[in-house]
């Protein structure tokens, strides 16, 4: 064990709890400012949608590589040498977009401040559920508060200064820039602190054991995310065949090893992560540039909806605790995918003022599925130690990067060609048309940002229209996906039920 660390104590460290949860603040609010960014650098830069879902993709699948990677290692090294990394990270991350000329160069340095939000999570979220060993699920809902919290603040600096380039070159420098802020406060937090022995280590539960939880098909899932991320950082396509094959053989050299297939209660996590992240993080993602067209006149009405929606979700989180207690864990899920479900058909049909109160019940459904799987994972398994509790972050947000941010732009892409080809718009379409762009899905039609700019001002309020349609149904499309959570809840909160209902589990259990 690493000389940062020292046996837990029965009193919780609160500077420990709370240097985490600014750190987590600090990884949002970097991701507030680009979603709330990157129609500046679409127009700036020429982008297709497809490749600002890149960029958002390039922010989320590199989270999960590394916490992955640290997951595995973090024992070892200690949570101290995990921490510094994260700060370096975030450091160059932020320097290189300051310095950014087009879209690889975004794309790479997004790239970078993943890797430094996964190191982030690798350490934050086990620390938390050791500290509070006892109330997980509550302390887990607790620390994760930080991200809406850092989504509100690093949206609301770019609604109260939307033109602000202070001594910058553009608007956008300005913005990047400020995120400084809450990195230079976590890394003052942080370092001073001694961090507690691991739960699952404290306990005496081996490596393997470990292991045993994700098992051959935990890993084989894993890998079969990870070989096309890696492909999309080495800008080559994916082969799905090779891919297959490449977690085939992982599956099998990690159940040979841990001679289990892996738990099956935690493979349904994984399972519902994927679809759980793209409907929270990759709406979050989006949310700005979906809504800017379908608002009322009201300055940056999309960026405002944005801080109001991030302000409900940390509110809430802090109150978790009667919440979590007053329905279980799955049964929160159940609840909150209701009322997400029922948010995003309404933001897909709300236009001018309406929007307020459909964001107000997308929010409310949304809030507490991210953290209340966390906390469910850590309370049903607590031999996986930090592998499985930043391992279901990590598949979730694998997802997103490589298929379910990608795929939001995607189908942006083909339902705008879809509805400017149409008898009405054809002359318009033809205005505006651009080349196609490659990307994980295929070739995707584009529209050229500058012919937009240059277009009279009748035929520019004509394709806002049909692009304020066009991005109102992405919410239609992704209201699919807590569908299909509701029904895996469903089925666990019964499951519970035949054994007398939801109960934590204690390391010792057999």
């Amino acid at each position: 064990m690493k000389s940062d660390t020292a046996p837990t104590s029965t009193q919780p460290d609160m500077k420990l709890f709370w240097a985490c949860f600014v750190a987590l603040v600090a990884t949002s609010f970097v991701f507030g400012v680009r979603a709330n960014t990157i129609g500046l650098l679409q127009d700036g830069f020429n982008l297709s949608e497809q490749q600002k879902g890149s960029i958002n993709g390039a922010g989320m699948w590199p989270f999960a590589i590394s916490i992955i990677f640290f997951s595995l290692i973090i024992d070892y090294v200690g949570y101290k040498t995990v921490a510094l990394f994260a700060i370096i990270c975030h450091t160059i991350s932020l320097v290189l977009t300051l310095r950014a000329s087009g879209y690889q160069d975004f794309y790479w340095s997004t790239l970078l401040v993943a890797v430094a939000n996964g190191t982030v999570e690798s350490f934050i979220n086990p620390v938390v559920a050791t500290v509070f060993n006892k109330q997980k699920a509550k302390w887990l809902n607790i620390l994760h508060a930080g991200w809406p919290a850092g989504l509100a603040l690093g949206a609301l600096f770019c609604g109260l200064l939307p033109e602000t380039k202070l001594f910058f070159g553009a608007v956008w420098q300005f913005r990047f820039a400020l995120c400084f802020i809450p990195v230079v406060i976590y890394a003052l937090l942080i370092l001073p602190r001694t961090f507690p022995v691991n739960e699952r280590v404290a306990a005496g539960v081996s490596y393997r054991d470990m292991l045993k939880e994700v098992g051959a098909i935990g890993f084989f899932m894993i890998t079969a995310l990870v070989a096309p991320a890696m492909a999309q950082m080495l800008n080559q396509e994916a082969s799905w065949t090779v891919v297959f094959i490449i977690a085939a053989v992982v599956g099998v050299l990690a159940g040979l090893y841990t001679r289990s297939l892996g738990n099956w209660l935690f493979l349904v996590v994984l399972v519902v992560i994927g679809p759980l992240a793209t409907t929270e993080l990759g709406t979050d993602g989006w949310m700005p540039e979906l809504l800017k067209l379908s608002g009322p006149d009201f300055p940056n009405f999309a960026t405002w909806i944005f801080v109001y929606v991030s302000v409900i979700m940390t509110v809430l989180r802090f109150y978790a605790g009667p919440i979590v207690h007053r329905f279980s864990a799955i049964g929160l899920l159940v609840v909150s995918s209701v009322i997400a479900i029922i948010g995003l058909l309404l933001l897909s049909n709300a236009t001018g003022w309406a929007i307020l109160g459909a964001a107000t019940i997308y929010a409310l459904g949304k809030t507490f599925l991210w953290s209340t799987t966390l906390g469910l994972t850590s309370e049903q398994f607590p031999k996986g130690g930090a592998l499985t509790l930043n391992g279901v972050s990590a598949v979730g947000v694998l997802f997103l990067g490589v298929l379910g941010s990608p795929y939001i732009g995607y189908n942006q892409d083909l339902d705008m060609e879809k509805r400017l080809t149409s008898t009405e718009h054809t002359a318009l379409y033809a205005q505006v048309k651009g080349e196609s762009k490659p990307g994980i899905f295929g070739s995707a039609p584009t529209l050229d940002q500058e012919k937009i700019k240059a277009l009279p001002t009748e035929l520019s309020k004509e394709l806002e229209v049909v692009q304020a349609a066009s991005k109102r149904s992405v919410f239609t499309t992704i209201a699919i996906l807590p569908s299909f959570m509701l029904v895996c809840y469903v089925g666990l909160l019964l499951w519970f039920r035949s054994r007398g209902g939801y109960k934590p589990v204690e390391i010792g259990d057999h």
